[in-house]
């Protein structure tokens, strides 16, 4: 068999075995399906906002009851019952979580905030920069 012969064949057969394969998670039905994550602005908006509201009505009326509970514990206390010190463990830890809720909610809502803000900014940088640039010229 001759080069040429050879080579043909060669050919032929890399062509038939030809195909293309794209690095991705395939889409599947159901929860968990697709494997590119998606930002939507709209909703990351409404989940900062409910955080901020949460915030707000958690500071507000979180420690609604702390002057109640303060003075039940110590009424409990000077009549000699456990309870009033048990009562007033638990308002304290009851403070201190509503503390970590609170500030929570506060870090989700400006960190969406900034990531909404951040992501603007940088796709209004590469808008400007690819429009500006001599690909965007000869695309023209």
């Amino acid at each position: 068999m001759s080069f040429d012969k050879e080579w043909s064949a060669a050919r032929t057969t890399a062509a038939a075995n030809v195909s293309m394969r794209l690095n991705h998670v395939p889409t599947e039905p159901g929860p968990g399906g697709g494997g590119d994550l998606e930002l939507n602005q709209d909703h990351i908006g409404e989940v900062g906002s409910e955080a901020y509201k949460l915030h707000t009505r958690l500071s507000a009326d979180g420690k609604h009851a702390a002057t109640a509970t303060a003075e039940a514990a110590g009424a409990l206390t000077r009549e000699n019952f456990a309870s009033g010190a048990a009562l007033l463990k638990v308002n304290t830890r009851w403070e201190s979580q509503l503390k970590t809720l609170v500030a929570a909610c506060a870090n989700i809502s400006n960190g969406l905030n900034y990531s909404l803000s951040s992501h603007n900014k940088e796709e209004q940088q590469l808008y400007a920069d690819f429009t500006s640039s001599k690909i965007d010229q000869l695309l023209k």
